[in-house]
């Protein structure tokens, strides 16, 4: 794992030291009798994912999932939540793609909404003013079908009271190559995230896709054109065929697989990362008890997002919350961070792939 290098993107806010990234595990009060000793008091779950947006805890709730959190104000205390990623949002309305949009499968569903949403300038309007009086940071997540898409959107929401960060999804077609996805390609995502850093000074979380060969090179490259996080890992591309076998079930054909079917993928990825970036990674899939919490941390996640599982239940998130608490207490530590990175290799720049048969 290395240590002590920042992101070079050209702004000095992103050249800092990083709290909260020392994956080594901490002391433990040992009490007389052996065992670790319970701690008395807070526990400090906060962790900083960038210059400026520092979270009370590392549960937050994942883009698509939660609307814009205000749906579910009376169900769940937002408040305590670590962040909310609210729906996509791109520079235009969108009405979505054709139904049906959405399918259950065995430990998940497969959805293609179509990123519907009422385009930046409504939401800015509708939505960031109740944002602005709530405690718990509301990240933005930004989609588009060009760089001049993603930076302008990003100048939108700028200086915007209410707008905690820009979580970029850059699994969108690049219509200037041809319906290319940006993030299957080193340079394309380098290149958006190094344009949306210049445009804006808010905090900026790039999220990567699954559906490429090896994401090491798409993590650094968005690395080095400037991201203060990586969030990983968005779904994975699938279909369904209708009961009949007639024809795909989607309106779309193809929907992105998500739910506890993707977690072993996205655990292997976060795992990779983590050893080639020195930015903070937010996990993403198959979260739906403390314990895929805890395996994400292991291995080298400081933050994690719960998706899926919040259709069933949207109190899951605070639930965990009040676990991980629970957990540091049991183990005698007075903060998380000892849980990052215990599944890393202790060998620096150890090779995550070596010996695997799905990579030669």
């Amino acid at each position: 794992m290395k240590a002590g290098r920042a992101a070079s993107s050209g702004k000095a806010h992103a050249t800092r030291h990083r709290p909260g990234r020392d994956r080594r595990p901490g002391p433990v009060v040992e009490p007389i009798g052996g065992g670790p000793a319970e701690v008395i008091g807070r526990i400090d779950l906060s962790v900083e994912l960038a210059p400026g947006l520092r979270l009370d805890n590392p549960i937050l709730v994942a883009s698509g999932t939660f609307g814009y959190g205000i749906e579910y104000g009376d169900v769940v205390d937002v408040q305590r939540l670590g962040a909310i990623c609210c729906k996509g949002t791109t520079l235009k309305p969108r009405i979505g793609n054709v139904t049906p949009r959405v399918t259950e499968t065995p430990a998940g569903m497969l959805n293609s909404i179509g990123l519907q949403n009422p385009g930046v300038d409504a939401v800015i309007e509708r939505y960031a003013p109740t944002w602005a009086g709530w405690q718990v940071p509301v990240i933005v997540n930004v989609a588009g079908e060009s760089v001049e898409d993603y930076v302008e959107v990003a100048r939108r929401l700028e200086g915007v009271p209410g707008v905690a960060g820009i979580e970029l999804n850059i699994s969108c077609p690049n219509v200037g190559k041809g319906g290319l996805q940006f993030a299957i390609d080193a340079d394309a995502a380098g290149a958006v995230t190094a344009a949306v850093r210049r445009a804006t000074d808010l905090p900026l979380l790039v999220k990567l896709s699954p559906n490429v060969a090896d994401v090491r090179p798409i993590a650094k490259a968005i690395e080095k054109a400037g991201a203060d996080a990586i969030t990983a890992i968005n779904t994975l591309s699938g279909i369904a065929v209708r009961p009949d076998r007639s024809r795909p079930l989607l309106g779309n054909i193809y929907g992105g697989l998500s739910g506890p079917a993707v977690k072993p993928v996205a655990l292997r990825i976060v795992y990779e990362v983590a050893q080639v970036v020195d930015i903070p990674i937010v996990a993403i899939g198959g979260v739906s008890e403390l314990a895929d919490a805890l395996d994400y941390f292991a291995v080298g996640a400081c933050a994690v997002q719960v998706g899926t599982a919040v259709f069933a239940d949207p109190t899951l998130p605070i639930r965990i919350i009040d676990g991980l608490e629970a957990e540091c207490r049991r183990r005698g530590f007075d903060s998380f961070r000892p849980l990052i990175g215990t599944a890393l290799p202790r060998k620096p720049g150890a090779s995550s792939a070596k010996g695997v048969e799905y990579r030669p």
